[in-house]
């Protein structure tokens, strides 16, 4: 059985999702499809927008075979983390042969030459970089800027400005540093853009299904949708994502909504105020992502804090970015602590793999990977007392940021509670 590894969000799931899944098999010839899914909290500095179970399940539906949790630390770690903390974890479960990714470029060459830059950082390379970050530049700036003028061409730095492309050379990183024999496959990312806000025919991305979902949710806002999209009923909302995910995603969107879902970055404001309340700037820096700069201006502003959006369109700088702003306050909110990050990665990245759900067609899976896996497969929450102290203290801190996920959902929209140790296993 060959198989295919895959790094999602899903968030939600749509369209260019199932393209992938399909596709991915096609080109590598997989059998079948692993996926490792960010849990309640994304990348980009933000709670998902909608739990973690429903999303994994959407991915089950549509012919992943298996999905495990990325734990925390690293769905919500830059770019770099994040690629890291997935890409080890797809590699020591034993089973996958090979990842696929989406990018902007589909130049599976180019972008290697430019991970191989990027993780072996040549001493022309790094002074490029500290020149452009004197010059007042953000980080991935001034990144490009230095990779361009040390490759003596711009064609291939070009690809740092797309987001699929800059994860993509994450995971090329992570697969070196690893040491991994997983093999890389890209293939192209299709219709709309990573950040469009428009509906596409087809292909429309996570942020434009988000937006129009936004106003299904207007009785309930905490945030401003945008887009430009009428504020129509939700039945009509539903008619226009009938060609942007699969049949039976659109089903549980309808059958979720306003009972689980949507969540936006604004319903945390009450709790990232109070982790924020009587913290002085040398507290701060025990955090993921805060620097000296942002401790300070956090302390300095917090008297004009009115939510987690618009506090955090406040301390943006030339240097500092939204995305890093972002990740920098969810990791205050959910206790992300440096320390902690550098004891994981001293440990080996990974303690458990944490399973979310399954096919039953593929049970197979689960047998091979207990078999094989260099990591305790956990299906359960009750099968972690056999983990070592590093990895309670991980997956304590999952459950944690996971419950606060789950109560802001039952009290923004009434529900009843339902902790990590009472949720069910997901099979399909």
């Amino acid at each position: 059985m060959k198989i295919v590894g895959l790094i999602t969000e899903y968030n939600p799931f749509h369209n260019g999702h199932l393209y992938h899944i399909e596709e991915a098999k096609r080109v590598t010839g997989a059998d079948t499809v692993v996926v490792v899914m960010s849990g309640d909290y994304v990348q980009r500095g933000t709670p998902a927008f909608m739990p973690k179970r429903l999303r994994a399940e959407m991915a089950l539906r549509c012919g992943a075979g298996a999905v495990f949790e990325l734990p925390v630390c690293y769905a919500t770690g830059s770019a770099e983390y994040f690629a890291l903390g997935a890409v080890s974890l797809l590699d020591r479960l034993g089973i996958v042969d090979c990842i696929c990714f989406g990018s902007e470029c589909d130049d599976l060459k180019a972008m290697q030459k430019a991970a191989d830059i990027l993780l072996e950082e040549p001493e022309g390379y790094k002074e490029l970089l500290r020149q452009y970050l004197k010059e007042g530049k953000s980080f991935p700036a001034a990144r490009q800027s230095a990779l361009s003028d040390h490759m003596g061409e711009s064609s291939t730095a070009q690809i740092l400005r797309d987001p699929n492309n800059i994860l993509g050379i994450e995971y090329l990183k992570a697969l070196k540093r690893t040491k991994s024999s997983m093999v890389p496959y890209t293939i192209l990312r299709q219709g709309a853009g990573y950040h469009d806000r428009e509906l596409d025919m087809q292909y429309s991305s996570a942020s434009a299904i988000r937006s129009l979902l936004a106003w299904s949710g207007s009785a309930i806002h905490t945030e401003q949708p945008s887009g430009t999209f009428d504020n129509t009923p939700f039945s009509n909302i539903l008619d226009d994502l009938e060609n942007q995910v699969p049949p039976s995603c659109l089903a549980m969107l309808k059958d979720y909504h306003r009972v689980q879902y949507p969540v936006y970055q604004n319903d945390f404001s009450l709790l990232l105020k109070y982790k924020l309340l009587n913290k002085q700037p040398e507290r701060l820096l025990r955090y993921m992502d805060v620097s000296e700069e942002l401790a300070n201006r956090i302390c300095a502003r917090l008297d004009d804090f009115f939510n987690f959006k618009q506090f955090s369109e406040l301390l943006k700088t030339r240097e500092l970015t939204r995305s890093r702003i972002d990740r920098a306050l969810l990791h205050i909110m959910l206790g992300t602590k440096k320390k902690n990050m550098q004891e994981y990665i001293d440990g080996g990245l990974h303690f458990y793999a944490r399973l979310l759900g399954f096919r039953r067609d593929q049970s197979r899976l689960l047998t091979e990977i207990s078999k094989k896996s260099s990591l305790p497969l956990l299906a359960r929450l009750s099968e972690s007392s056999s983990l070592s102290e590093t990895g309670r203290r991980m997956l304590r801190h999952d459950i944690l940021a996971s419950n606060l996920y789950t109560s802001v959902v039952t009290d923004k929209f009434r529900t009843a509670f339902q902790n990590e140790y009472r949720q069910a296993l997901i099979k399909v």
